[in-house]
């Protein structure tokens, strides 16, 4: 019996260690190809063992250093405040809809589950936002839309409050004497750190790879985040390139040497460096998180 249970962990062990493996070589490449150099890329296609290695993507977006710095800090405002106010606006709505005693509890909850399913489309909603609240060319560009629009963060938080609050604990705190928003702030919220990590990390996630936003309601270059500056940057590297021979002998041949392929490798590196950087800080929140708050 003992050693049928070791064989199982050690076949556990095995599989998830494939399932690691299959998850972390993807990125091993992306930052490998991202080092190798144009031609050794065009010659071997994508390898762990490039013939080559080159600096030549990193150097190109060096030169855009204050473009990238500059979205940087507009992405990481975008995404502190956004997933801040995310949270509480979650948080409030979810509360009390997970209160049996709230008067129409069902229909707000069928309201939110609604929006799940349908929404207005996306040119009523550019028009409502860019008529109506008037944010386009500014950072609520960037911020409002994600603020109000994810019933699934919502039913899970409101499912957690569910399934691991006691009413009993809510009802002792309101006999002495806490209203609810002392409840909600003192009691509800230190005890539900797990789901406020996870759904702090899908907003930070959602806010950090959004490009969507900046692309239809930001014209102005100096207000794009960094993934849109970076998706700008892959397209005119691609408009170059195709179009090198329009361009006339000397530009075509400074055209040609761009390092377009590695470029693409560096700009997802970048993107995607600081999101791996920061997920191990959320991890032992996240399975508790996603597994007790999840829709059941």
């Amino acid at each position: 019996m003992l050693n049928e249970s070791k064989a199982m962990r050690w076949i556990s062990n095995m599989v998830l260690g494939l399932f690691s493996a299959a998850c972390l070589i993807p990125f091993a490449l992306l930052i490998i190809a991202s080092f190798s150099s144009e031609e050794s890329i065009v010659r071997q296609g994508y390898t762990f063992f490039p013939e080559e290695f080159s600096l030549k993507a990193y150097e190109y977006l060096w030169q855009h250093q204050l473009e990238l710095g500059r979205a940087y800090g507009i992405t990481i405002l975008i995404t502190v405040i956004g997933t801040a106010v995310s949270l509480a606006i979650t948080s409030m709505l979810a509360y009390p809809l997970s209160r049996r005693d709230m008067p129409l509890n069902r229909v707000w909850t069928f309201i939110v589950f609604f929006t799940m399913l349908f929404n207005g489309g996306l040119v009523p909603t550019y028009l409502v936002y860019t008529q109506i609240f008037d944010i386009k060319n500014t950072l609520f560009g960037l911020l409002l839309p994600g603020l109000l629009m994810n019933g699934f963060n919502i039913l899970l938080v409101r499912t957690f409050f569910l399934t691991s609050i006691p009413p009993a604990l809510i009802d002792a705190a309101s006999i002495d004497g806490a209203g609810e928003i002392k409840i909600f702030y003192r009691i509800i919220l230190p005890l539900s750190m797990p789901i406020m990590a996870t759904i702090g990390l899908f907003q930070a996630i959602a806010y950090w790879n959004d490009w969507f936003n900046g692309l239809i309601y930001i014209t102005d270059t100096r207000m794009f985040g960094i993934q849109t500056i970076l998706t700008k940057m892959v397209m005119d590297i691609q408009f170059l390139t195709s179009n090198s021979n329009a361009a006339g002998v000397n530009a075509g041949a400074a055209i040609a040497e761009l390092p377009s392929t590695s470029v693409r490798m560096a700009i997802a590196a970048i993107g995607v460096l600081p999101i791996l950087i920061a997920y191990p800080f959320f991890q032992k929140y996240f399975v508790k998180g996603i597994t007790i708050g999840a829709v059941k």
